[in-house]
């Protein structure tokens, strides 16, 4: 029996009824991506650029240290980052040696994060070190093994680095430092072991109708969820856009709609650790993406600050609202700027 799909008829034009998916997991892509595009930039970090080439060959690395730590296929590491280089590079690491990722708020609570690593059987944490006391607490409460700290300066250009300076703390057993372990491996190409109907994430739900519930998403979800995104973007091209990354990667929209989606088209993400306003305002002067995705909050917080409300908007092919509606009156602040698309 056949039907007539009448929500087709709303498509924007070119984007296709029906699709294929090609059947291939993030890891490979992320490879396919760095041969595709190896010296365009895949992160840039306040100012710091990693290309593509770069990214696939930190994975490498990184995935040989978590065999290191004893993580094998089926286990599981946990992320509690915001946006920075390091959730990137252990994200894909643990995809390609076959674990699963489990993606945690930062801004949880010990108690809510506690309930998440002990439901998901969490056996690394990778955090960062002003995190580290609560890291420890973790540690004692669940069944992790290793925790992996984090600097925010890691990544840093040399001149921002004394603004972020490193936080101390005890070494203790099963702690370690993500660059000393990054820096004692070999870039050597790492085999794939993700498998197309392996679960290759936990992401959490909200815990609205009572306590968070960790969604099994296998590669073929992730994958396949990724390639139908980039089929609603027919007028950008590969290689070519880059995108603020406002949205936090711990969220399934930051995740799969600027992080992944980035990585499958060759797309530069631009990597926003806290969306404050005039840190938004100084990666749209320096770095000039053709995205700009934001929640009604942060759009109202831009359109309040005088430097945004100044900015040439030329560079830009559209803004992306999440989260809920935007309202009238901001789309039509929003249109207002300047050589705004």
């Amino acid at each position: 029996m056949s039907f007539e799909r009448i929500w087709h008829k709303s498509y924007p034009a070119g984007v296709a009824g029906e699709v294929t998916f090609d059947e291939t997991v993030m890891p490979e892509i992320l490879t396919k991506t760095a041969g595709r595009f190896p010296d365009r930039d895949a992160l840039i970090f306040m100012g710091t650029k990693i290309t593509y080439r770069e990214l696939d060959a930190l994975v490498n690395r990184f995935a040989r240290v978590l065999t290191s730590l004893g993580v094998a296929k089926g286990d599981k590491v946990a992320m509690l980052l915001p946006n920075v280089p390091q959730i990137v590079i252990a994200e894909y690491a643990t995809f390609r040696i076959g674990g699963a990722v489990v993606m945690n708020n930062p801004l949880y609570t010990e108690r809510e994060l506690a309930y998440q690593l002990n439901d998901s059987d969490s056996k690394v944490l990778i955090t960062l070190d002003m995190l580290f006391p609560m890291a420890m607490k973790l540690k004692a409460t669940t069944k992790l093994e290793h925790v992996v700290i984090c600097r925010i300066g890691d990544y840093l250009p040399e001149a921002l680095k004394p603004l972020f300076p490193p936080v101390e703390f005890e070494k203790k057993e099963g702690v370690h430092l993500f660059m000393d372990l990054l820096n004692a491996q070999s870039d050597a190409p790492v085999a794939n072991a993700a498998g197309w109907d392996d679960v290759g994430a936990l992401m959490y739900t909200g815990g609205t109708t009572g306590v968070s519930k960790g969604v099994m998403l296998t590669h073929a979800n992730i994958s396949r969820n990724t390639q139908q995104l980039r089929y609603w973007f027919p007028t950008l091209k590969d290689g070519e856009e880059g995108v603020l990354a406002i949205f936090p990667f711990f969220h399934s929209a930051g995740w799969t709609g600027v992080q992944n989606m980035c990585i499958l088209a060759g797309w530069t993400d631009i990597l926003v650790p806290k969306p404050e306003p005039d840190t938004i305002v100084y990666l749209l002067e320096n770095f000039k993406p053709s995205l700009l995705p934001g929640v009604p909050t942060v759009y109202i917080g831009l359109l309040n600050n005088e430097k945004f409300r100044k900015l040439d908007f030329s560079f830009l092919k559209a803004f992306m609202a999440g989260a809920a509606p935007l309202a009238v009156e901001t789309i039509k602040q929003l249109k207002a700027l300047k050589n705004v698309p």
